[in-house]
Protein backbone atom coordinates (compact mmCIF):
# COMPACT_ATOMS: atom_id res chain seq x y z
CA UNK A 1 0.00 0.00 0.00
CA UNK A 2 1.22 3.20 -0.67
CA UNK A 3 0.55 6.55 1.66
CA UNK A 4 1.04 9.87 0.90
CA UNK A 5 0.31 13.32 2.15
CA UNK A 6 -1.61 14.81 0.02
CA UNK A 7 -2.80 19.04 0.23
CA UNK A 8 -6.93 19.26 -0.39
CA UNK A 9 -10.14 20.45 0.61
CA UNK A 10 -12.23 17.30 1.27
CA UNK A 11 -14.99 17.75 -0.74
CA UNK A 12 -12.29 18.39 -4.08
CA UNK A 13 -10.42 15.07 -3.14
CA UNK A 14 -10.71 12.29 -6.14
CA UNK A 15 -10.29 8.39 -4.90
CA UNK A 16 -12.61 5.51 -5.17
CA UNK A 17 -13.66 6.10 -1.57
CA UNK A 18 -13.29 9.37 0.68
CA UNK A 19 -13.17 8.18 4.68
CA UNK A 20 -13.72 11.22 7.33
CA UNK A 21 -14.06 10.83 10.72
CA UNK A 22 -16.99 12.06 13.06
CA UNK A 23 -17.63 12.25 16.40
CA UNK A 24 -20.77 11.04 18.36
CA UNK A 25 -23.52 14.26 18.20
CA UNK A 26 -24.05 17.03 16.52
CA UNK A 27 -23.38 15.74 13.22
CA UNK A 28 -24.39 19.23 10.97
CA UNK A 29 -21.90 21.07 12.96
CA UNK A 30 -18.67 19.11 12.65
CA UNK A 31 -16.37 20.35 9.67
CA UNK A 32 -16.77 17.44 6.75
CA UNK A 33 -20.17 16.29 7.24
CA UNK A 34 -21.10 19.64 6.69
CA UNK A 35 -18.84 20.02 4.42
CA UNK A 36 -20.03 17.10 2.15
CA UNK A 37 -23.92 17.36 3.66
CA UNK A 38 -23.70 20.65 1.44
CA UNK A 39 -22.16 19.40 -1.39
CA UNK A 40 -24.35 16.62 -1.62
CA UNK A 41 -27.70 18.95 -1.13
CA UNK A 42 -28.47 17.39 2.47
CA UNK A 43 -28.87 13.82 1.27
CA UNK A 44 -26.17 12.48 3.85
CA UNK A 45 -28.01 14.41 6.55
CA UNK A 46 -31.10 12.15 5.46
CA UNK A 47 -29.41 9.23 5.20
CA UNK A 48 -27.83 9.66 8.51
CA UNK A 49 -31.08 10.04 10.14
CA UNK A 50 -32.63 6.99 7.99
CA UNK A 51 -29.73 4.29 9.54
CA UNK A 52 -29.49 5.84 12.98
CA UNK A 53 -25.92 7.04 12.29
CA UNK A 54 -25.04 8.97 15.45
CA UNK A 55 -20.96 8.74 15.56
CA UNK A 56 -20.35 6.39 17.63
CA UNK A 57 -17.29 4.59 17.72
CA UNK A 58 -16.62 1.90 15.04
CA UNK A 59 -19.99 2.94 13.17
CA UNK A 60 -19.51 3.69 9.76
CA UNK A 61 -22.12 5.09 7.03
CA UNK A 62 -21.46 4.98 3.65
CA UNK A 63 -23.27 6.46 0.54
CA UNK A 64 -22.48 6.79 -3.36
CA UNK A 65 -21.69 10.47 -4.17
CA UNK A 66 -23.47 10.10 -7.85
CA UNK A 67 -21.01 12.31 -9.37
CA UNK A 68 -21.51 15.17 -7.20
CA UNK A 69 -18.35 15.09 -5.33
CA UNK A 70 -14.59 14.06 -7.42
CA UNK A 71 -14.47 10.79 -4.91
CA UNK A 72 -16.86 7.97 -6.11
CA UNK A 73 -18.24 6.70 -2.30
CA UNK A 74 -18.06 8.67 1.00
CA UNK A 75 -17.27 6.58 4.33
CA UNK A 76 -18.23 8.19 7.65
CA UNK A 77 -16.64 6.75 10.51
CA UNK A 78 -17.50 7.38 13.81
CA UNK A 79 -15.11 8.47 16.55
CA UNK A 80 -17.18 8.23 19.68
CA UNK A 81 -17.27 10.93 22.38
CA UNK A 82 -13.75 10.90 22.49
CA UNK A 83 -12.23 14.25 20.82
CA UNK A 84 -8.64 13.25 22.05
CA UNK A 85 -6.26 11.82 19.95
CA UNK A 86 -4.96 9.22 21.46
CA UNK A 87 -2.66 7.00 19.55
CA UNK A 88 -5.34 3.70 19.92
CA UNK A 89 -8.59 6.55 18.83
CA UNK A 90 -6.06 6.98 15.40
CA UNK A 91 -5.18 3.44 15.20
CA UNK A 92 -8.09 2.59 15.27
CA UNK A 93 -9.90 4.94 12.94
CA UNK A 94 -7.83 4.43 10.38
CA UNK A 95 -8.06 0.73 10.36
CA UNK A 96 -11.77 0.87 10.14
CA UNK A 97 -11.32 2.88 7.51
CA UNK A 98 -8.53 0.99 5.97
CA UNK A 99 -11.16 -2.29 6.41
CA UNK A 100 -14.05 -0.06 4.86
CA UNK A 101 -11.89 0.60 1.77
CA UNK A 102 -11.66 -3.20 1.17
CA UNK A 103 -14.91 -4.18 1.69
CA UNK A 104 -15.98 -1.90 -1.10
CA UNK A 105 -13.29 -3.03 -3.23
CA UNK A 106 -12.39 -0.54 -4.01
CA UNK A 107 -8.06 1.00 -5.12
CA UNK A 108 -7.76 4.12 -4.19
CA UNK A 109 -8.72 6.04 -0.63
CA UNK A 110 -8.67 9.54 0.15
CA UNK A 111 -8.31 9.78 4.55
CA UNK A 112 -9.24 12.59 6.38
CA UNK A 113 -8.06 13.26 9.82
CA UNK A 114 -9.84 14.33 13.29
CA UNK A 115 -9.26 18.22 13.93
CA UNK A 116 -6.22 18.94 15.58
CA UNK A 117 -4.11 15.83 14.45
CA UNK A 118 -0.47 16.46 14.89
CA UNK A 119 2.57 15.77 12.86
CA UNK A 120 3.57 13.73 15.43
CA UNK A 121 0.68 11.55 15.37
CA UNK A 122 0.84 10.38 11.71
CA UNK A 123 2.37 7.29 12.64
CA UNK A 124 -0.45 5.62 14.63
CA UNK A 125 -2.94 6.80 11.28
CA UNK A 126 -0.03 4.75 8.93
CA UNK A 127 -0.28 1.62 11.59
CA UNK A 128 -4.02 1.65 11.46
CA UNK A 129 -3.87 1.53 8.01
CA UNK A 130 -1.90 -0.98 7.67
CA UNK A 131 -3.53 -3.15 10.25
CA UNK A 132 -6.89 -2.12 9.12
CA UNK A 133 -6.09 -3.39 5.47
CA UNK A 134 -4.58 -6.34 6.70
CA UNK A 135 -6.03 -10.40 5.19
CA UNK A 136 -4.76 -13.94 4.91
CA UNK A 137 -5.23 -14.36 1.84
CA UNK A 138 -1.87 -16.64 0.80
CA UNK A 139 -3.73 -19.76 0.24
CA UNK A 140 -7.23 -18.64 -1.33
CA UNK A 141 -7.28 -19.12 -4.90
CA UNK A 142 -9.48 -18.69 -8.06
CA UNK A 143 -12.84 -17.54 -7.16
CA UNK A 144 -11.46 -17.41 -3.55
CA UNK A 145 -8.81 -14.96 -3.99
CA UNK A 146 -9.35 -11.34 -3.30
CA UNK A 147 -10.51 -9.45 -6.49
CA UNK A 148 -9.21 -6.10 -5.48
CA UNK A 149 -7.13 -4.55 -2.73
CA UNK A 150 -6.41 -1.12 -1.13
CA UNK A 151 -2.90 -0.06 -3.48
CA UNK A 152 -3.03 3.82 -2.69
CA UNK A 153 -4.11 5.90 0.39
CA UNK A 154 -3.69 9.84 0.50
CA UNK A 155 -3.75 11.09 3.54
CA UNK A 156 -5.59 15.01 3.82
CA UNK A 157 -3.73 17.49 5.56
CA UNK A 158 -3.93 21.98 5.85
CA UNK A 159 -2.05 23.43 3.76
CA UNK A 160 1.84 23.55 4.47
CA UNK A 161 4.50 22.20 3.08
CA UNK A 162 5.40 18.28 4.12
CA UNK A 163 8.42 17.79 6.28
CA UNK A 164 10.68 15.38 6.99
CA UNK A 165 9.56 14.18 10.15
CA UNK A 166 5.99 13.51 9.06
CA UNK A 167 7.44 11.57 5.83
CA UNK A 168 9.23 9.82 8.10
CA UNK A 169 6.71 9.34 10.97
CA UNK A 170 4.36 7.04 8.05
CA UNK A 171 7.30 5.69 7.01
CA UNK A 172 7.85 4.05 10.74
CA UNK A 173 3.93 3.58 10.78
CA UNK A 174 4.16 1.28 7.77
CA UNK A 175 7.01 -0.62 9.22
CA UNK A 176 5.38 -1.10 12.73
CA UNK A 177 2.26 -2.34 11.05
CA UNK A 178 3.55 -4.40 8.36
CA UNK A 179 5.81 -6.14 11.54
CA UNK A 180 2.20 -6.61 13.10
CA UNK A 181 1.25 -7.73 9.95
CA UNK A 182 4.61 -10.65 9.97
CA UNK A 183 3.32 -11.76 13.26
CA UNK A 184 -0.63 -12.66 12.45
CA UNK A 185 0.78 -13.86 9.30
CA UNK A 186 2.95 -16.32 11.23
CA UNK A 187 -0.31 -17.70 13.89
CA UNK A 188 -2.39 -17.88 10.12
CA UNK A 189 -0.14 -20.30 9.04
CA UNK A 190 -0.66 -23.93 8.97
CA UNK A 191 1.44 -26.07 11.18
CA UNK A 192 2.29 -27.92 8.23
CA UNK A 193 3.94 -25.20 6.55
CA UNK A 194 5.19 -23.47 9.43
CA UNK A 195 7.36 -26.16 11.70
CA UNK A 196 9.94 -25.13 14.52
CA UNK A 197 12.65 -25.06 11.91
CA UNK A 198 10.46 -22.89 9.77
CA UNK A 199 9.80 -20.07 12.81
CA UNK A 200 13.66 -20.44 12.59
CA UNK A 201 13.65 -19.45 8.87
CA UNK A 202 11.40 -16.66 9.60
CA UNK A 203 14.00 -15.44 12.34
CA UNK A 204 16.75 -15.26 10.27
CA UNK A 205 15.22 -13.39 7.46
CA UNK A 206 13.62 -10.76 10.03
CA UNK A 207 17.18 -10.81 11.14
CA UNK A 208 18.55 -10.16 8.33
CA UNK A 209 16.52 -7.20 7.33
CA UNK A 210 17.18 -5.70 10.24
CA UNK A 211 20.76 -6.06 10.67
CA UNK A 212 19.86 -8.14 13.95
CA UNK A 213 22.05 -10.43 15.26
CA UNK A 214 20.36 -14.26 15.30
CA UNK A 215 21.49 -17.35 16.84
CA UNK A 216 19.57 -20.73 16.14
CA UNK A 217 20.07 -24.25 18.12
CA UNK A 218 18.45 -26.96 16.96
CA UNK A 219 17.64 -30.36 18.36
CA UNK A 220 21.52 -31.46 19.45
CA UNK A 221 22.56 -27.78 20.26
CA UNK A 222 19.42 -27.59 22.88
CA UNK A 223 20.63 -30.40 24.54
CA UNK A 224 23.85 -29.90 24.28
CA UNK A 225 23.23 -26.38 26.05
CA UNK A 226 21.24 -28.40 28.80
CA UNK A 227 17.76 -27.20 28.24
CA UNK A 228 16.31 -30.97 28.47
CA UNK A 229 13.01 -29.30 29.57
CA UNK A 230 12.50 -27.91 25.79
CA UNK A 231 13.97 -31.07 24.70
CA UNK A 232 11.85 -33.19 25.84
CA UNK A 233 8.47 -31.14 24.77
CA UNK A 234 9.87 -31.41 21.12
CA UNK A 235 11.35 -35.22 21.21
CA UNK A 236 7.91 -36.81 19.86
CA UNK A 237 7.78 -35.41 16.52
CA UNK A 238 9.45 -35.99 13.81
CA UNK A 239 10.00 -31.82 13.30
CA UNK A 240 12.56 -31.29 15.78
CA UNK A 241 12.34 -28.13 18.02
CA UNK A 242 14.80 -25.01 17.43
CA UNK A 243 15.95 -22.42 19.94
CA UNK A 244 15.86 -18.97 18.71
CA UNK A 245 17.52 -15.78 20.32
CA UNK A 246 17.81 -12.66 18.40
CA UNK A 247 19.32 -9.39 19.06
CA UNK A 248 18.94 -5.49 18.68
CA UNK A 249 22.04 -3.64 20.05
CA UNK A 250 21.30 0.21 19.38
CA UNK A 251 24.31 2.19 18.48
CA UNK A 252 24.32 4.49 20.90
CA UNK A 253 24.69 3.44 24.80
CA UNK A 254 21.69 1.72 25.98
CA UNK A 255 19.32 3.07 28.61
CA UNK A 256 18.06 -0.36 29.55
CA UNK A 257 18.71 -4.50 28.49
CA UNK A 258 15.17 -5.72 27.72
CA UNK A 259 14.15 -9.70 27.12
CA UNK A 260 11.44 -10.66 25.65
CA UNK A 261 10.59 -14.57 25.75
CA UNK A 262 7.72 -16.16 22.80
CA UNK A 263 6.27 -19.63 23.44
CA UNK A 264 6.74 -21.48 20.61
CA UNK A 265 4.26 -24.45 19.68
CA UNK A 266 4.18 -24.75 16.27
CA UNK A 267 1.65 -27.26 16.84
CA UNK A 268 0.24 -28.74 20.32
CA UNK A 269 -1.62 -32.14 20.20
CA UNK A 270 -1.37 -32.37 23.90
CA UNK A 271 1.23 -35.08 23.36
CA UNK A 272 0.37 -38.26 25.17
CA UNK A 273 -2.03 -36.82 27.05
CA UNK A 274 -3.58 -35.70 23.83
CA UNK A 275 -6.16 -33.48 23.24
CA UNK A 276 -9.81 -33.67 22.33
CA UNK A 277 -10.62 -33.23 18.88
CA UNK A 278 -12.86 -30.25 18.92
CA UNK A 279 -10.64 -26.75 18.48
CA UNK A 280 -7.91 -29.04 18.11
CA UNK A 281 -6.82 -27.51 14.80
CA UNK A 282 -6.71 -23.92 16.34
CA UNK A 283 -3.55 -25.19 18.19
CA UNK A 284 -1.33 -24.12 14.72
CA UNK A 285 -1.68 -21.00 16.87
CA UNK A 286 -0.28 -22.29 20.32
CA UNK A 287 3.16 -19.97 18.79
CA UNK A 288 1.41 -17.02 19.40
CA UNK A 289 3.94 -15.66 21.57
CA UNK A 290 6.47 -16.47 19.56
CA UNK A 291 5.06 -14.69 16.63
CA UNK A 292 4.61 -11.03 18.94
CA UNK A 293 8.16 -11.81 19.79
CA UNK A 294 9.17 -11.66 16.01
CA UNK A 295 6.90 -9.13 15.21
CA UNK A 296 8.15 -7.05 18.27
CA UNK A 297 11.88 -7.65 16.97
CA UNK A 298 10.86 -6.77 13.05
CA UNK A 299 9.73 -3.58 14.40
CA UNK A 300 12.00 -2.58 16.91
CA UNK A 301 15.05 -2.63 14.23
CA UNK A 302 12.92 -0.25 11.68
CA UNK A 303 12.42 2.19 15.06
CA UNK A 304 16.28 1.39 16.41
CA UNK A 305 15.68 2.93 20.05
CA UNK A 306 17.75 3.58 22.40
CA UNK A 307 17.68 0.50 24.16
CA UNK A 308 19.24 -3.18 23.40
CA UNK A 309 16.56 -5.70 22.94
CA UNK A 310 16.90 -9.46 22.91
CA UNK A 311 14.12 -11.27 21.44
CA UNK A 312 13.69 -15.43 23.00
CA UNK A 313 11.90 -17.97 21.55
CA UNK A 314 11.42 -21.59 22.45
CA UNK A 315 9.84 -23.51 19.04
CA UNK A 316 8.76 -26.62 19.30
CA UNK A 317 6.15 -29.49 18.20
CA UNK A 318 4.09 -31.28 20.86
CA UNK A 319 3.00 -34.92 19.30
CA UNK A 320 2.63 -38.44 20.18
CA UNK A 321 4.99 -41.42 19.11
CA UNK A 322 7.24 -43.35 20.78
CA UNK A 323 9.48 -41.10 21.51
CA UNK A 324 7.47 -38.47 23.25
CA UNK A 325 7.87 -37.66 27.09
CA UNK A 326 5.55 -39.72 29.14
CA UNK A 327 3.45 -38.60 32.45
CA UNK A 328 5.59 -39.29 35.53
CA UNK A 329 8.70 -38.65 33.34
CA UNK A 330 11.33 -36.65 35.41
CA UNK A 331 13.66 -34.20 33.71
CA UNK A 332 16.77 -31.40 34.91
CA UNK A 333 16.08 -27.85 33.29
CA UNK A 334 18.37 -25.25 32.16
CA UNK A 335 18.50 -24.09 35.83
CA UNK A 336 19.32 -26.99 37.55
CA UNK A 337 16.12 -27.42 38.70
CA UNK A 338 14.52 -31.21 38.11
CA UNK A 339 10.77 -31.48 37.23
CA UNK A 340 8.54 -34.21 37.39
CA UNK A 341 5.73 -34.30 34.77
CA UNK A 342 2.43 -34.44 34.83
CA UNK A 343 0.61 -33.34 32.06
CA UNK A 344 1.79 -33.28 28.59
CA UNK A 345 -0.38 -30.74 27.56
CA UNK A 346 1.07 -28.38 29.97
CA UNK A 347 4.41 -28.21 27.71
CA UNK A 348 4.60 -24.58 27.00
CA UNK A 349 5.60 -24.03 30.27
CA UNK A 350 8.16 -26.37 30.09
CA UNK A 351 9.49 -24.99 27.37
CA UNK A 352 9.57 -21.06 28.47
CA UNK A 353 11.11 -22.80 31.74
CA UNK A 354 14.51 -23.61 30.15
CA UNK A 355 14.21 -19.84 27.51
CA UNK A 356 13.54 -17.88 31.08
CA UNK A 357 16.53 -19.52 32.86
CA UNK A 358 18.50 -18.62 29.53
CA UNK A 359 17.19 -15.01 29.56
CA UNK A 360 18.05 -14.84 33.23
CA UNK A 361 21.50 -14.93 32.23
CA UNK A 362 21.75 -12.06 30.00
CA UNK A 363 21.25 -10.16 33.39
CA UNK A 364 18.48 -8.19 31.83
CA UNK A 365 16.59 -5.16 33.32
CA UNK A 366 13.19 -6.30 32.52
CA UNK A 367 12.51 -10.11 31.52
CA UNK A 368 9.11 -10.35 29.59
CA UNK A 369 7.63 -13.58 28.17
CA UNK A 370 4.05 -13.99 25.78
CA UNK A 371 2.60 -17.62 26.02
CA UNK A 372 -0.49 -18.69 24.90
CA UNK A 373 -0.58 -20.82 28.25
CA UNK A 374 -3.84 -21.86 29.76
CA UNK A 375 -7.74 -21.68 29.07
CA UNK A 376 -8.01 -20.77 32.60
CA UNK A 377 -6.59 -17.54 31.85
CA UNK A 378 -9.43 -16.94 29.29
CA UNK A 379 -12.32 -18.63 31.61
CA UNK A 380 -11.10 -15.62 34.09
CA UNK A 381 -11.03 -12.61 31.32
CA UNK A 382 -12.60 -13.56 28.60
CA UNK A 383 -11.37 -13.29 24.64
CA UNK A 384 -10.03 -10.42 23.94
CA UNK A 385 -7.62 -9.46 27.28
CA UNK A 386 -4.29 -10.71 28.13
CA UNK A 387 -3.68 -11.94 32.17
CA UNK A 388 -0.08 -10.31 32.92
CA UNK A 389 1.59 -11.01 36.52
CA UNK A 390 4.86 -8.61 37.38
CA UNK A 391 7.06 -8.94 40.36
CA UNK A 392 6.30 -5.56 40.73
CA UNK A 393 4.09 -2.41 40.90
CA UNK A 394 6.45 -0.83 38.85
CA UNK A 395 6.88 -2.54 35.99
CA UNK A 396 3.50 -3.39 36.16
CA UNK A 397 2.51 0.60 35.54
CA UNK A 398 5.21 0.33 32.67
CA UNK A 399 3.18 -2.08 31.37
CA UNK A 400 -0.48 -0.87 31.80
CA UNK A 401 0.68 2.21 30.68
CA UNK A 402 2.25 0.65 27.40
CA UNK A 403 -0.72 -1.34 26.74
CA UNK A 404 -3.31 1.91 26.79
CA UNK A 405 -1.14 3.27 24.06
CA UNK A 406 -0.97 0.16 22.29
CA UNK A 407 -5.21 0.15 22.66
CA UNK A 408 -4.52 -3.73 23.60
CA UNK A 409 -6.32 -5.05 26.80
CA UNK A 410 -4.08 -6.21 29.92
CA UNK A 411 -5.36 -7.40 33.29
CA UNK A 412 -3.24 -7.82 36.38
CA UNK A 413 -3.58 -11.51 38.24
CA UNK A 414 -2.06 -12.38 41.57
CA UNK A 415 1.00 -14.22 42.24
CA UNK A 416 -0.53 -15.84 44.87
CA UNK A 417 2.33 -17.56 47.24
CA UNK A 418 -0.03 -19.82 48.78
CA UNK A 419 -0.87 -21.64 45.58
CA UNK A 420 2.87 -22.45 45.01
CA UNK A 421 1.94 -26.07 47.41
CA UNK A 422 0.37 -27.15 44.67
CA UNK A 423 4.33 -27.43 42.61
CA UNK A 424 5.51 -29.49 44.73
CA UNK A 425 6.91 -32.64 43.62
CA UNK A 426 7.95 -36.14 45.92
CA UNK A 427 10.13 -37.23 43.51
CA UNK A 428 11.45 -34.05 41.74
CA UNK A 429 11.98 -30.44 42.87
CA UNK A 430 8.62 -29.04 41.09
CA UNK A 431 5.73 -30.28 39.63
CA UNK A 432 5.14 -28.40 36.14
CA UNK A 433 1.28 -27.92 37.24
CA UNK A 434 -1.63 -27.67 39.92
CA UNK A 435 -5.08 -28.18 40.72
CA UNK A 436 -7.42 -27.12 38.39
CA UNK A 437 -8.68 -23.63 40.43
CA UNK A 438 -6.48 -20.91 39.36
CA UNK A 439 -4.45 -22.87 36.69
CA UNK A 440 -2.73 -19.58 35.42
CA UNK A 441 -1.99 -18.67 38.91
CA UNK A 442 0.35 -21.90 39.17
CA UNK A 443 1.50 -22.15 35.56
CA UNK A 444 3.00 -18.39 36.50
CA UNK A 445 4.32 -19.51 39.93
CA UNK A 446 5.95 -22.18 38.09
CA UNK A 447 7.81 -20.19 35.99
CA UNK A 448 8.62 -17.58 37.90
CA UNK A 449 11.33 -20.50 39.36
CA UNK A 450 13.05 -20.20 36.37
CA UNK A 451 14.03 -16.21 36.37
CA UNK A 452 16.58 -16.36 38.83
CA UNK A 453 15.02 -13.42 40.77
CA UNK A 454 14.75 -10.89 38.06
CA UNK A 455 12.24 -8.41 37.21
CA UNK A 456 9.61 -10.47 35.24
CA UNK A 457 5.96 -10.16 33.69
CA UNK A 458 4.43 -12.81 32.41
CA UNK A 459 1.36 -12.42 30.15
CA UNK A 460 -0.32 -14.99 29.32
CA UNK A 461 -2.33 -14.13 25.99
CA UNK A 462 -3.73 -17.40 25.18
CA UNK A 463 -7.20 -15.65 24.40
CA UNK A 464 -6.35 -12.41 22.22
CA UNK A 465 -4.01 -14.14 20.34
CA UNK A 466 -6.88 -15.36 18.04
CA UNK A 467 -9.93 -13.20 17.23
CA UNK A 468 -12.95 -14.78 15.61
CA UNK A 469 -14.41 -11.56 14.12
CA UNK A 470 -12.64 -8.06 12.69
CA UNK A 471 -12.86 -5.43 15.24
CA UNK A 472 -11.08 -1.91 15.67
CA UNK A 473 -7.56 -3.17 14.54
CA UNK A 474 -8.25 -6.75 15.25
CA UNK A 475 -9.03 -9.29 12.59
CA UNK A 476 -9.92 -12.28 12.29
CA UNK A 477 -8.18 -14.90 13.16
CA UNK A 478 -4.12 -14.08 14.29
CA UNK A 479 -4.32 -10.65 15.88
CA UNK A 480 -0.56 -9.84 16.21
CA UNK A 481 -1.49 -9.34 19.65
CA UNK A 482 1.62 -7.77 22.10
CA UNK A 483 3.50 -6.49 19.55
CA UNK A 484 2.38 -2.94 19.84
CA UNK A 485 2.56 -3.26 23.70
CA UNK A 486 5.72 -4.38 23.91
CA UNK A 487 7.27 -1.50 21.08
CA UNK A 488 5.40 1.04 23.65
CA UNK A 489 7.19 -0.35 26.62
CA UNK A 490 10.91 -0.58 24.75
CA UNK A 491 10.12 3.21 23.17
CA UNK A 492 9.18 4.10 26.86
CA UNK A 493 12.76 3.79 28.08
CA UNK A 494 14.16 5.32 24.78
Amino acid sequence: MQMQLAVSDVIRAEADVLVVPVTEGALGRQRFFASIDAALGGTLTRLAEAQEFQGKAEQTLELATLGRLPAVRVVLVGLGSRRGHDAATLRTFAAVAARSANGLRVRSMVLGLPDKTAGSELRHVAEGLVLGAYRFTKYLTGDRAPKQTLERVDILRPAGKVTAAERRGLEIGIAVGEAVSLARDAVNEPANELSPAGLAALAIRIAKVGRLKVIVLDKKGILAKGMKLHYAVGQGSVNEPRFIHMTYIPKKRARERLVFVGKGLTFDSGGLSIKPAAGMGDMKTDMGGAAAVLGLMAAVAAVEPAVEVHGIIGAAENMPDGGAYRPGDVFGSLDGKTVEIVNTDAEGRLVLADALAYAARLEPDLIVDAATLTGACMVALGKSCTGYFATADGIARRLERAAALAGEQMWRLPLADDQREQLKSDIADLKHTGERWGGAITAALFLREFTAGHAWIHCDIAGPALSDRATGVIPKGGTGHGVLTFLALVEGVS
